[in-house]
Order: structure tokens, then sequence, then C-alpha cells
């Protein structure tokens, strides 16, 4: 009867990990409607969208030939291949138009989407060889919001995550007997750290506790010192190869500045591409790291207390995970230094959060260790932590950690899920797309308009969903962020006294909660739009209002048309 309820349980922890795993996809077909960070967009979908589809877009400094801090290999393997795909599909004539809103914003996220089932495949992989259940191991996995949101969107810290990953995965592996087998796959290790370190150069701090396991697999495998050698040549080698086809597709991206200016590069002579290659060569970690190293630059971003990850950020994505993780931590710290100094009388067991936590420490080292070394710097954002959920989820679901807590960490994801996947930002998107197609209207194609885009309050507008071509002069895009009162003010009725323009059209987009201050600017609409939910962090609603009649324009995005008439 045993087996059979174990098989039972295995039966059921298949089906909802299948069921966890269609919600993923499903949701973001949806699409998803939450704007976690302007880095989403910027750092990979607006850049191709300008180089491959010749769209009206923002470039962010870090992809300025100026100031080039992010390789382009990535977003081209990744939002440069969706998007080449739908152009393509666009020029056969297959489908009329297969570039819109939509497609610009879900066809990257599908990708990644299906790129964070190596995070699953790696679970499943390391799960029996850390002692721990697979299948529970992927539905703690499935089942986090951190898998479901974060890891379907175009973050550099979702990548940073798979590449985790799969070190992970190339430096544990066992003999049939259950002994660490030795190493085989140094060139993998070579390649997939170089890859990482491109990526974002953080990754070092995820990839030491992997290599340093490594190398310690590979000096206590007792072969000869040729052999120990053998495996470093490979990697080393390996990761120069790596490091040379980076640098040459950066230095090639940003000495064209685009791909739009490639032909002029091909029409010069070999010599002079060669010459121009080896005057501006770009290595972008390095730049990455200059520019992060200096404290006053982290500052223009946000400082933080150097604790942040480890007492706030670790439990907003984690929760009980993180405060089981730092319990079990403390406990074994404790075990270690009473064996060093030999005082086992004080050693004895404790209750509470921290039962249950003897095992590997190994886990452990590899969720602490990055933490550590990413607490190093000033500027601490939850999404750095992303790529730790493997070891944790690993740690958590050996010796059963997280399943007298499974209550709590259903209601903690469900919560996380809503706020991050739905309410946070979550009106600019819909409201791009809603901009896109009236602009894209019969209508408005047939008697061509200008429209000026006021945005206020809200997170940095991705222009490439608006799908404006760069040679179409109708559109401005004006992003105010958090502007005062009085700039703000005066800029709307610059616009709205703007006569030399008959046919214009003035659309102010800005938060529930920040309405009123509109209506002190002297200026009136002739339509209003209410988007619902969005939910500004930076301007929160207030309680009273929400167990008001008002408490839906409190939690939502206005679309005001200026009345230009009056």
């Amino acid at each position: 009867s045993g087996s059979a309820a174990g098989a039972g349980a295995g039966m059921w922890a298949k089906g909802l990990w299948a069921l966890l795993a269609a919600l993923r996809a499903g949701w973001c077909l949806l699409p998803q409607a939450g704007y976690l960070h302007p880095d989403e967009f910027f750092q990979s979908p607006e850049v191709m969208a300008g180089d491959i589809l010749n769209l009206q877009v923002y470039y962010p400094w870090e992809f300025l030939s100026s100031s080039p801090c992010r390789t382009v290999v990535f977003p081209l393997m990744t939002s440069g291949v969706t998007y080449w795909v739908i152009k393509s599909l666009q020029q056969l004539d297959i489908c009329s138009s297969c570039i819109n809103s939509y497609t610009l914003l879900v066809s990257p996220r599908l990708l990644f989407t299906m790129f964070s089932f190596i995070l699953d495949y790696s679970v499943y992989r390391l799960a029996p060889f850390w002692e721990a259940d697979p299948w529970k191991a992927l539905v703690l996995l499935a089942g986090s919001y951190v898998t479901l949101v974060f890891y379907t969107r175009t973050f550099t810290n979702a990548l940073e995550g798979l590449l985790f990953a799969l070190l992970m995965v190339l430096v544990s592996s066992r003999k049939p007997d259950g002994s660490s087998a030795e190493p085989t796959s140094s060139p993998l290790v070579g390649i997939v750290t170089t890859a990482g370190f491109f990526n974002r150069p953080t990754f070092l701090a995820f990839a030491l506790m992997p290599l340093l396991y490594w190398a310690g697999l590979i000096v206590d495998s007792q072969k000869g010192i040729k052999t120990v050698i053998n495996h470093f040549l490979k990697l080393v080698l390996c990761a120069c190869f790596t490091a040379i086809v980076f640098v040459t597709a950066d230095t090639f991206y940003f000495t064209a500045m685009g791909l739009d200016n490639l032909y002029s590069i091909q029409k010069s002579s070999l010599f002079d591409v060669i010459g121009q290659l080896n005057e501006k060569m770009v290595v972008t970690p390095f730049n990455f790291l200059s520019y992060n190293l200096n404290p006053h630059n982290l500052a223009l971003h946000g400082s933080h207390p150097r604790v942040t990850h480890f007492t706030v950020n670790g439990t907003m994505l984690f929760g009980i995970l993180h405060i089981l993780a730092i319990g079990a931590g403390f406990k074994m710290l404790k075990k270690y230094i009473c064996q060093l100094i030999r005082v086992k009388s004080y050693c004895h067991g404790s209750s509470g959060l921290l039962a249950h936590s003897e095992g590997n420490p190994t886990l452990l080292l590899f969720y602490f260790v990055p933490l550590a070394f990413l607490s190093l710097f000033s500027h601490q954002e939850p999404r750095f932590l992303i790529p730790l959920i493997l070891p944790l989820v690993l740690f958590s679901t050996s010796q059963n950690r997280a399943v007298k807590w499974k209550h709590i960490i259903i209601i903690f994801n469900v919560l996380g899920a809503l706020l991050f996947g739905c309410l946070h930002q979550g009106g600019l998107i819909p409201c791009l797309l809603h901009l896109e197609q009236l602009m894209h209207s019969p209508e408005s194609s047939n008697h061509p308009r200008h429209y000026t885009l006021l945005f206020a309050h809200t997170y940095m507008p991705p222009r490439s969903l608006l799908n404006i071509k760069k040679r179409d002069t109708h559109v401005e895009v004006i992003d105010m962020a958090g502007s005062e009162e009085e700039t703000l003010c005066r800029t709307v009725e610059q616009r709205a006294n703007n006569f030399t323009c008959n046919d214009c059209h003035v659309f102010v987009i800005i938060p529930g909660t920040v309405r009123a201050t509109i209506t002190k600017c002297g200026v009136s609409f002739k339509n209003e739009t209410l988007i619902f939910p969005h939910l500004s962090m930076e301007d929160p609603p207030q309680i009273p209002f929400l167990f008001s009649g008002n408490w839906r324009s409190q939690l939502g995005l206005y679309i005001l048309q200026l009345d230009r008439d009056q």
C-alpha cells in the first residue's frame, strides 16, 4: 500500500507540474499585463525592433556606440531571431499583418518561456544528484511566481539563471554506484561560463561555487597531473574562443552602430573593415564593470543598504524558502563552529524553522555565496537574485523541508503572481496596445493625423509596441517620468495651445492616483479611457480611497484626450 500511495503521489505531482507548465505558456500568450522593470524591454526587444524591423524606438545608453556596456549577441539570438521570423513571414505574404503590437510583445516572451523549461530539465537532472525528489522539486519550481513571471520576460537575469542551471548540470554527475564521477564536459563549462560573463558580468558570482566544485572533483579524481592540466586547458581554450566570438560580434555591431549601417561596411574592403575593428575593439563586460564599480554611477540608479538582498529581496522573491535556507545555514554554521572548537555539548538541535537542516551544505553555498557577492554592490534589485531559484528549490525539496509550509508557499506565490504579473504597472502595456490599434485604424490610415502621446508618472514606455516606422513623423512620444505638477502642466498647456497643427490629437497617459493633478492644469478633455488594473508603487493609492466608490480609479491608468477646441 505504501508503494501504491507513493506512485499515486508521483502521478499527482506529474499532473500538477503539467498544469503549471501549461499555465506558464498560456499566461505568456494571454499576454501578461504586469510591467516589472524597463530593462525587460530596453535591454533586448526595443533595440532589436529598431535594428531589424526599422521601428521608432528609444535606444538605451548601454547600446550606444559611445558607451557599449551590453553584448548584442544575446539580444540578436532571442528578440532578434523572433523579429526576423515575423518580418520574413510578412514579406513572404504568409500573414499580411504579422508585425503588430501583440506579436512585438509576445514573440520574444514566448521564446524566453520556451527557454525557461531548461530550468525544469535542470531540476529533473539534478534532483537525484542532490537527494531531492524530482517531481516535487519540479512542482515547487513551476509553481513559483518567479518562474511564472520573471522567467517568461526578456530579462538578461533570466538568461543568467538558465546559464547558471546549465553550469550546475555540467558539474554534477554521478557514477552508477552513486559516487561522484569525474567531469568530462570541460569545453562546455568554459563556453557556458564565458557566455554568462558576457551576458552579465555578475555571472561570475553565480559560477564561482560550481567552478570550485568542478575543480575539486577533478583534483579528487586521483588521475595524473597531465589529466588535470588537460581539463583546465580545454576549459581555457574554449573560454577564449567564446570570448573572441562575443568581442568580434560586439565590435562589428557597435562599429556599424546597428544593423542598418552594415551595408556601408560591406562595401568597404576587407582590410578597411579589419582596420576599423582593431581600432574600436569593444569588450562590453569590461565597460560594464568599469561603470558599475563606480559608486557615483550606481547611486544614479538607486543606492540600497548592503543587507537588502539578504533581508528584503530574497524574502520578496522566495518567501518562506529563503527564511528556511537562512535558518538551515545558521544551524550548519553553528554545527561546524562547534566541531571546530570541539564543544559538542552546546550543539544540540532546535525546533521550528531550524529543524531538518542536516544535509549537504554545498547547495547552501551555491545559494549564499552569489548572494553575498551581489550584496557587495550598493544597487540591489530583486531580479538580480532570480538565478538562485535552482539551488534553493533543490535544497528545499531535499529531506522534504518545504512540505510542512506548502499552504504558505501556495498563498505567497498566488499573491506574487497577481501583484507582479497583473497589477504592477499593469495598465501601461494594454495602453500601448490600445494606442497602436487606434493609430493604425482604417480611419487614421485614410486621413493622416498627428499624435502626441504624453506619459507621466509611469514606467518608461517601450516605443516599439506602437509599431511606428522610423520614417513616419506623425507620432511624438514624450516621457515626463515623475515630473512635478508645474512642469507637467506647462507641457500639457503648450501642447493644447499649439494651433499650428489642425489635425493633431494629444493624449495624456497618467495613473489614477495622480489624476487630480492634471485637472489643475486648466485644460479640458473630451475622451477618457480607464485601463484597469494598474498599480504604481511610486504613486501608490491611498488606502481610504480603495474602500470608496472611486477605488477603480485609484487602481487604473487613464488615457485622456485633450479637447483642443476648448
